[in-house]
């Protein structure tokens, strides 16, 4: 079938029946609910995106020729990944970077997956048909243009037990089997567009401790299963807001849910892993996948900072605020915009080819993002709050100035500095206020905390497992000065 289109993508949704839960209503239709319509057909422009630029968006597919979004691409050189990076860009800016998981996140994981397919065999061959699975699967995901939402993390019940895989049933484990099924039971989280998503799917986090073989499973499972069941946070949408007053509430809320799966039957074909504990152990450490994903997240992230940069510019112009302190935030931002874009620019520039013939990003200027992203989305919310300072909260609705006498005294009494309309500043300072402090933005801050797990877990990663080639050099150094003092 190849690309959809994002009526298709509707249509699709429609077909299905799955167990959304919003609150205390179970959701039929969530493509016409009132709290997920709006994000439903923002990830229909998603689709309808790659046949506005099909020259950066659309790619023959290997096989079979019929035309795939460029996220589906396995990289074979450093042109193809200058290709891809282009696309990437232009799909981050649908939401500016608002939304983390909209389809191409996944698409990636699963090229960079099935690019290297080796990695999940096992050091005995042992899990071969996993390893042929996954590859079977990523032809499927690209050719009939699926959404996927995914779960890797178990949910924390009790911080002292939860280790405890022999007697813990709360997450994810095989509790059954079948000729062609395994019965699977338990919680992960977090599946976020799970609403908007075609497939489940599962995959290898933190590793688990000996004997827990039952709970070492990855698969994909279509979101209509019996017994799959979906509980989502409270919506960030606000479905009758002027989008103007509100452009992110209104559009772009992805939406969380805890996943439950209640004794749910997966076909033995869709599984990726099925007990070896070897193989969910390391697959995640040694694959392609995290510095291959790490080029479409940083990326986003790179949009967002500039979106970020270009609103705060914006805010200060509207009160003509050319303060020392926030030139210097400003610079700031700016700061982090450069380093997030050299990291981009350096792993592409030093890309090397695996053993499967794949080419990905280098996975050493790109790992530090890990732990510096998190840290820079909450200065910047930060920073966007102290510019932003009451204004955030004095801002007159769109609605508002379609009053005749309002609009005069706004005009008269908070007018924009240097000619700017009242509406218009009105207009950016709600903007400020949704991508920060709404529901919705208060929710992103989380999110990009916790986004590619914490910034302590991925510095305490880094020194541990990526350090060695500045170590090398930092020996070095330090022996050459003891060396030198020695000869004084």
């Amino acid at each position: 079938m190849g690309a959809r289109t994002g009526e298709e993508y509707l249509k699709g949704l429609r077909a299905t029946s799955r167990e959304i839960w919003l609150g205390g209503e179970k959701v039929d239709n969530v493509v016409d609910h009132p709290e997920f319509t709006q994000a439903a057909h923002a990830m229909a422009s998603w689709y309808d995106l790659q046949f506005e630029h099909p020259d950066e968006l659309l790619i023959p597919d290997p096989e079979t020729g019929e035309q795939i979004n460029i996220s589906h691409m396995i990289p074979r050189s450093k042109d193809d990944l200058n290709r891809r990076a282009v696309g990437l860009t232009r799909m981050s800016e649908l939401s500016m970077g608002v939304m983390g998981r909209l389809p191409d996140y996944m698409n990636v994981t699963f090229a960079g997956f099935a690019g290297n397919p080796s990695d999940w065999r096992g050091a005995d061959q042992e899990n071969e048909q996993g390893c042929a699975n996954i590859v079977e699967f990523q032809k499927r995901l690209r050719r009939h243009d699926l959404s996927l939402t995914h779960t890797i993390v178990h949910p924390v019940t009790d911080k002292v037990k939860d280790n405890d895989f022999q007697t813990n049933k709360v997450p994810l484990h095989k509790v059954g089997e079948t000729k062609d099924s395994i019965i699977v039971r338990g919680a992960r989280l977090l599946a976020t567009l799970a609403p908007y998503a075609d497939e489940q799917t599962v995959y290898p986090a933190t590793p688990l401790p000996p004997g827990a073989n039952e709970y070492a499973l990855a698969f994909t499972v279509a979101m209509d299963a019996p017994g799959l069941v979906f509980l989502c946070r409270d919506s960030g949408l606000r479905p009758n807001a002027d989008p103007i007053d509100a452009p992110f509430s209104t559009r772009f809320d992805e939406q969380d849910a805890l996943c439950i799966f209640d004794n749910v039957e997966i076909p033995k074909r869709n599984f990726f892993i099925n007990g070896s504990l070897e193989v969910y152990n390391q697959v995640m450490g040694r694959s392609s996948w995290w510095p291959n994903i790490m080029q479409q997240t940083t990326i986003r992230a790179l949009t967002k900072l500039e979106f970020a940069y270009g609103l705060l510019v914006r805010m200060a112009e509207a009160v003509n605020d050319t303060s020392e302190r926030t030139i210097e935030m400003l610079g700031e931002v700016l700061g982090y915009i450069e380093v997030t874009r050299n990291a981009i620019l350096l792993s592409e520039l030093n890309a090397s080819a695996w053993e499967s013939g794949g080419v990905y990003p280098e996975a050493r200027a790109l790992h530090p993002m890990r732990a510096l992203l998190p840290d820079w989305f909450v200065r910047v919310n930060d920073i966007i709050k102290t510019v932003g300072s009451h204004n955030l909260l004095a801002a007159a609705s769109h609605g508002a100035f379609e009053n005749p006498r309002i609009n005069a005294l706004m005009n008269e009494f908070q007018p924009g500095a240097n000619g700017m309309s009242a509406d218009t500043r009105s207009a950016v300072y709600r903007l400020a206020w949704d991508f920060t402090g709404s529901l919705l933005g208060s929710r992103n801050e989380l999110y990009e905390r916790n986004y590619l797990t914490s910034a302590k877990t991925n510095r305490m990663n880094s020194h541990r497992v990526h350090s060695e080639a500045n170590r090398q050099r930092g020996n070095e150094l330090v022996d050459k000065v003891l060396a030198d003092a020695r000869g004084l």
